[in-house]
């Protein structure tokens, strides 16, 4: 969803040019440091939680040895890619959060759909995440359908919890008037072509559970 948008550092006061090509301080080693325990990604205001000042990341950035993904975002130059890095953002804002339904279907790769938004779930009685970047769109589950049919992935080094295929399925039915009928068809579509898929009872389960069932067979009966 972002890109490395090219941006450069510009002059910060009491930071220049001349001084980046100077021998990095122990103070700034200390901040790589930081940054490889955070997987090489942090934004300014956690950087600032951790006692890093912006000097410092400007002073970094301009040496060349960190760079700035988008305000108030920065990454190691040298850091690994990671080809789901909006998942690893808002999971390290919201760890509290599940990726879901469009998100977690572009996931386990159940959908041509490009998501312009981070779906998360959290529970009816939480408070809405700030998440500063990227933006998200957040949907209020409660009880089982909240704690079923997680699983934890590990992206660039970090815990993302995600809804199962199976359980984003039902998920995606539930919410079809809002999400679209057409995407949680091809989303059906591709699970059942799909190899590796187990057993249709584990998605008839999550079905059950999302109150979905009886469309989801129908569905499930015509394509199949």
């Amino acid at each position: 969803m972002f890109t490395n948008t090219g941006f450069s550092c510009g002059p910060v006061l009491g930071v220049n040019a001349d001084r980046s090509k100077s021998p990095m301080k122990d103070s700034e080693k200390n901040i790589l440091k930081i940054f490889k325990q955070h997987h090489g990604l942090l934004r300014t205001g956690e950087a600032r939680r951790l006692g890093i000042r912006p000097a410092n990341l400007y002073r970094l950035c301009e040496a060349g040895v960190i760079e700035r993904v988008r305000w108030g975002l920065y990454q190691l130059a040298q850091a690994p890619d990671t080809a789901y890095p909006d998942l690893v953002l808002v999971a390290s804002q919201a760890p509290h959060a599940v990726i879901c339904l469009i998100s977690a279907l572009a996931f386990h790769e159940l959908t041509t759909q490009i998501p312009h938004v981070v779906d998360i779930a959290i529970d009816t009685h939480a408070r809405r995440p700030t998440v500063d970047y990227p933006p998200v769109r957040t949907f209020f589950f409660s009880g089982p359908a909240l704690r079923a049919g997680v699983e934890t992935h590990l992206i660039a080094g970090r815990p993302v919890p995600i809804y199962s295929a199976e359980k984003s399925l039902a998920d995606v039915f539930k919410y079809r008037h809002k999400i679209g009928l057409d995407v949680a068809l091809e989303a059906l579509k591709f699970y059942l072509q799909s190899r590796r898929r187990p057993p249709l009872d584990k998605l008839l389960e999550y079905a059950r559970l999302c109150r979905v069932e009886k469309v989801m067979r129908a569905y499930v009966e015509a394509l199949l």
